[in-house]
């Protein structure tokens, strides 16, 4: 017998049911991804007070060299900027190393591929003189990015037709990049030619490529008088473009699916050798835009000790970050507070800066490693089925 009363009455107890089922995922939710973002600020920390306990040992008093550190990087607006700057490549290079991950791929090659980017973006800058400046520009990215894109996909390849780890590849790729850009530019010696890119002017004892062309030179972007180039919105819309093919595309959907379980993927119908190259691929064009912003927007010339080790503290950067676009960012900001406060730290505090270096491997070691934070903070486990997608790990297949 039809009855509304009790109809009403089941339907509000289930419309209350689907309310309590969605608040308690909410909260699920919730708290998995504090607990993500817990174990890197937690990590950064207690590097933090590792290097003052160093410092303490030694004889160096950590508030000042910590406070040197934060008006060398964030005291005024010229060095607000120059953190900024110093950020920028740290941002395209831990994007490299998150994408591949997120397709469980390990890119350590990203020092390699940020040499071969950087040279190529000389070549073109110094070469295709005469051209209107926004093309000049647009060709020289271009260059960069299809430079670093080929060399990390060929390791992509290898492993996708042969099954080279990339992790092997991509290093010996790392020697074989910074040593052909090297002789790229390296002035000869005795019975020997000089690099084809190598600076013609026999003023220039240094080994480097010509200063690129006025016309290829990123833009200057208005902030009163410092430094600020257009660099640094081409990696804001780097970080977009990347979290929107990573999660809303279907490349990006199956990306993620090789990247957690490549078997399965297959099974599915994703083809993961095709996957395989073109994450590396794009990987190493995110690493060669590294190099490319800092030969056009910086330095206007390649030369083989431009490098400051961008392509190996991008690993850290996306580890501390979770491999999430948004979580580089930060990363990548703390990482160029860091560089661009360490010279202040030297000079205020009379701290070695290489104490700068020790902090950034702690932090590495302790997000690697985050049983070790897990146990000083006493933070349970993730139960399974309790993850956060912000990391897809190191490169499990």
């Amino acid at each position: 017998m039809y009855n509304p009363a009790a109809l009403q009455i089941r339907v509000l107890a289930q419309g209350k049911m689907d309310r309590i089922t969605n608040l308690v995922a909410g909260r699920a939710c919730a708290g998995a991804i504090v607990r993500a973002v817990l174990i890197p600020l937690l990590a950064v920390f207690t590097a933090i007070v590792v290097g003052s306990v160093f410092m303490l040992l030694n004889d160096y008093d950590p508030l000042a060299a910590y406070g040197g550190l934060l008006d060398g990087a964030l005291g005024s607006k010229r060095a607000i900027a120059r953190t900024i700057l110093n950020s920028v490549p740290f941002v395209f290079g831990g994007l490299s190393v998150a994408f591949a991950f997120k397709g469980g791929l390990f890119n350590i090659g990203g020092e390699g591929q940020l040499f071969m980017g950087a040279v190529a973006a000389a070549w073109i800058g110094v070469a295709a003189v005469g051209l209107p400046a926004w093309l000049h520009i647009l060709i020289s990215l271009f260059a960069g990015f299809l430079a670093g894109s080929i060399w990390g996909g060929i390791a992509g390849t290898l492993k996708a037709v042969t099954g080279a780890h990339e992790v092997i590849t991509t290093i010996m790729f790392n020697f074989i990049g910074i040593v052909f850009a090297g002789w790229l530019v390296s002035k000869g010696g005795e019975g020997q030619k000089p690099g084809p890119l190598v600076d013609p002017d026999p003023m220039n004892i240094v080994p480097r490529t010509a200063k690129i062309a006025e016309s290829a030179r990123l833009p200057f972007l208005e902030w009163g008088r410092e430094p600020m180039h257009l660099g640094i919105l081409l990696a804001i819309v780097a970080v977009i473009v990347i979290w929107w093919v990573i999660w809303k595309t279907p490349f990006g959907f199956g990306l993620r699916m090789v990247g957690l379980n490549p078997s399965a993927a297959r099974y599915a119908g994703v083809n993961v050798a095709h996957s395989t190259i073109v994450t590396m691929a794009i990987a190493g064009g995110l690493a060669g835009m590294a190099g490319t912003v800092e030969t056009l927007g910086r330095n206007y010339y390649f030369a083989p000790n431009f490098n400051v080790g961008y392509g190996f503290d991008s690993i850290a950067i996306a580890l501390l970050g979770r491999n999430h676009p948004v979580g580089v960012v930060l990363s990548a900001l703390l990482f160029g507070v860091m560089d661009a406060g360490s010279t202040r730290m030297q000079l205020s505090a009379h701290v070695p800066s290489e104490i700068i270096k020790v902090v950034q491997a702690l932090i590495l070691a302790f997000v690697a490693a985050n049983e070790i934070i897990r146990y000083i903070y006493r933070i349970r486990a993730p139960r399974e089925g309790d993850v956060v997608p912000l990391s897809a790990g190191w490169g499990k297949r």
